[in-house]
């Protein structure tokens, strides 16, 4: 299988998440190094490591370490999700990390966005339930937080 994706197509259609089939983390790279276009799957909102794995492995590696099997195709790669807290004083950055997966915090590191508002897709996913979008990302978050190094 491989991957195929242009990141800036997520801004023209935000119901589309790309990351082939987001729940296989162990995805392989075909030679072009491009990532290939899917659609969201909906996970359990309830369980930030299913939709860690689901959504974010891809990119950041199922360990949060930046190291993915899409990596060899972004312009740049994604960040050590473990040293969040080593980076900001030792104190876990809730909200910036939930602004990040909102879409209401830019990523200025990375120049263009490159990574996916997930806000949007998760809202996509909400079928009428103004509350499952926030569960997701709140959910996400607080996994991320348990990643974080000693």
């Amino acid at each position: 299988m491989s991957l195929r994706f242009h990141f800036r197509s997520y801004l023209l259609a935000p119901v589309v998440v790309t990351a082939a089939l987001l729940a296989a983390p162990t995805v392989s790279m075909a030679q072009t190094k491009e990532l290939k276009q899917a659609p969201i799957r909906s996970t359990d909102p309830s369980s930030g490591a299913v939709m860690y794995k689901s959504y974010c492995a891809v990119c950041h590696g199922v360990a949060g370490k930046g190291d993915g099997p899409a990596v060899a195709a972004l312009k740049v790669a994604p960040g050590d999700l473990t040293l969040l807290s080593k980076n900001n004083g030792g104190k876990f950055p809730q909200l910036r990390v939930f602004g990040v997966l909102e879409g209401t915090v830019p990523l200025a590191s990375h120049g263009s966005r490159e990574m996916p508002l997930w806000g949007d897709l998760f809202r996509s996913l909400a079928r009428g339930d103004n509350s499952s979008p926030h569960l997701r990302m709140r959910n996400l978050t607080e996994y991320v937080r348990t990643m974080q190094v000693k």
